[in-house]
């Protein structure tokens, strides 16, 4: 029997972790209707690569969502944001499936989910069934479609992982009838400068080119004569389209040639969730920031971690100090095996002369990647923990003076064009506590546009404390309002005997709902919590509330400052 499952396992289970599976037609199709993608896998998000892709649902939700193969349902988990309401599958061919952004799930694994809610009072839930509970073969419906969680529309996030690590693998490594007979498109082309002894056309900065072609085949215009001093590296702004759509995905491969030989190479075909945030290091972050726009690097930051890469030499950055002539290719590809390439010529030249390279100002201070870091200066400290940075810092500071509603100073915690892989540990004094209010104190982050964004803080020795995954402008603010609670589509005392739900829109304006507590007679009553939209919906359950009476709702809603507010009503049903 054991000898039996390892070779059924090692039927779909390549030899090595990057190479495709042996048996394309392990799984079916998730939904019974044309698979058109809006995301592939590896798409390029905020934070994170895509782990899986989100197959549109033709516009609405309610399709049916089936098991991609034969197997039982080992977690399902619903929540307010991130998949919403999901269900993981488990094969035995050693690999499992998710199904994210549900609207519901079948009747009896959405009667299981529903008791285990109310006995844990919680809409937000995790549950782990026996796996002989929900068994379903291949092809069976085990949910329906939706917009649930962080969902930007309707459709269905898919994924396939190896079981033992739960390790993300591309689906489009698997045959599922996805067709793509386009090639990519290279939009840009940007070229850095390593290091402050090295130039781009005579300078040392960052130089960005549009570039021309089509049909596979792309350059460089004649006009832009490129000339390299010193080491540097290469990035590309592409992007793919599939059959059907016109949904911009992203490539799957790149490669980079000098002089006809490769020196980067980058294969998207699996990672895992631990290493998705070397995303920023991946990218030009700085460019992403301020255009929005992704460049993904032909070379690999000192600190960048992912395992996507093959191929490299001195990590993809060449140095150019021959004064030759060079040709450069890149080469993007997408999981189809259309290709397209990029051909120009560097040419190697000499430094600029009377260069004169200045000392870094005194608010200046060199942050090494590869250790802590710590900046103390009078109200203010901060600790960059190792591995938060992707090459060396050179860090600065600044503060300007408290504005009307500051407790503090408002701290210039280097920019926010720089990206971290970890969260800074950050601490401030502040200059005033309102007597009786010190609970209601908490550090923010101010925007450029003025926007703020709460951090999770707590008190420390006579210091607010808090983390921050991005540098920026910092300061003590305080929140003492509580959130607030609207009806929605109903007054107090409402008959609303012929409706099937009841909604309440709940929002707080600063630090954010941390709970709320719905009871409906007394008891304790299950409103699914839509984050995004800001509304508690309940269900009418003539299971749990008597029909044709009056009934009494108390809600309480808290912020993460412990503001509270309680809404009280009657409504007949």
């Amino acid at each position: 029997m054991i000898l039996a499952l390892l070779i059924f396992v090692n039927i779909l289970f390549p030899g090595n972790p990057g190479d495709e599976p042996k048996d394309r037609t392990a799984f079916s199709p998730p939904l019974r209707i044309p698979l058109l993608l809006s995301a592939n896998f590896g798409e390029l998000r905020v934070d994170h690569f895509h782990s899986g892709i989100d197959i549109k649902t033709q516009g609405v939700t309610g399709k049916e969502v089936v098991a991609a193969a034969p197997g039982y349902v080992y977690r399902i988990s619903v929540s307010p944001g991130g998949f919403g309401k999901a269900l993981y599958l488990m094969h035995p061919s050693g690999y499992s499936t998710v199904y994210g952004h549900l609207d519901r799930f079948t009747p009896e694994i959405e009667s299981y989910v529903k008791s285990r809610q109310y006995v844990e009072k919680s809409f937000m839930i995790t549950l782990w069934p026996s796996k002989d509970r929900f068994h379903f073969n291949k092809g069976d419906i085990i949910a329906y479609s939706g917009n649930s969680g962080s969902s930007s529309g309707p459709h269905l996030h898919f994924e396939i992982r190896r079981s033992d690590e739960e390790i993300p693998v591309n689906p489009l490594l698997f045959e599922f009838g996805v067709n793509d007979d386009f090639r990519p498109v290279i939009e840009k082309l940007g070229i850095y400068p390593v290091g402050r002894g090295s130039y781009i056309n005579g300078k040392n900065k960052p130089l960005k080119l549009n570039v021309s072609g089509g049909n596979g085949n792309y350059h460089i215009s004649s006009d832009n004569v490129i000339s390299i001093s010193g080491e540097a590296g290469f990035g590309i702004k592409s992007y793919d389209i599939l059959n059907s759509t016109n949904n911009k995905c992203s490539v799957f491969s790149i490669e980079l040639k000098i002089d006809s030989s490769i020196v980067y190479n980058y294969k998207m075909d699996s990672f895992s969730f631990n290493e998705s945030g070397y995303i920023n290091s991946h990218i030009d972050y700085e460019s992403y920031v301020r255009e929005k726009a992704f460049y993904e690097r032909t070379y690999i930051l000192p600190g960048d971690r992912l395992s996507v890469y093959g191929d490299i030499i001195k990590r993809g950055i060449y140095s150019f100090t021959d004064k030759k002539k060079h040709q450069v290719e890149i080469t993007v590809s997408d999981i189809h095996g259309n290709r397209s390439k990029l051909k120009f010529y560097v040419r190697s030249v000499s430094p600029p002369e009377n260069i004169q390279v200045s000392d870094e100002p005194d608010d200046v201070i060199m942050m090494p990647y590869g250790r802590n870091n710590r900046f103390i200066s009078g109200n203010v400290s901060v600790t960059i923990p190792s591995g938060a940075l992707y090459d060396t810092l050179w860090f600065r500071f600044g503060k300007t003076d408290a504005q009307p509603g500051m407790y503090s100073e408002l701290y210039h915690i280097h920019n926010k064009y720089t990206p971290l892989h970890k969260a800074f540990h950050l601490s401030i004094k502040p200059d005033d506590t309102p007597a009786g209010q010190a609970t209601k104190l908490l550090i923010i982050r101010l925007t450029d546009d003025r926007k703020k964004i709460p951090l999770a803080t707590s008190w420390d020795n006579g210091r607010l404390t808090a983390n921050s995954g991005s540098f920026g402008n910092f300061y003590v603010g305080i929140d003492t309002i509580p959130p607030s609670i609207v009806p929605v589509g109903f007054t107090p005392g409402s008959d609303l005997g012929g409706r099937e739900i009841l909604m309440m829109r709940i929002r707080d304006d600063l630090s954010g709902i941390k709970a709320y507590q719905p009871q409906i007679d007394g008891k304790w009553a299950l409103f699914e919590y839509d984050q995004k939209n800001e509304l508690l919906i309940y269900r009418f359950d003539p299971e749990r509330i008597r029909k044709g009476t009056k009934h009494m709702l108390i809600l309480s809603v808290t912020d993460n400052r412990d503001n509270v507010r309680t809404y009280e009503c009657e409504f007949e049903w």
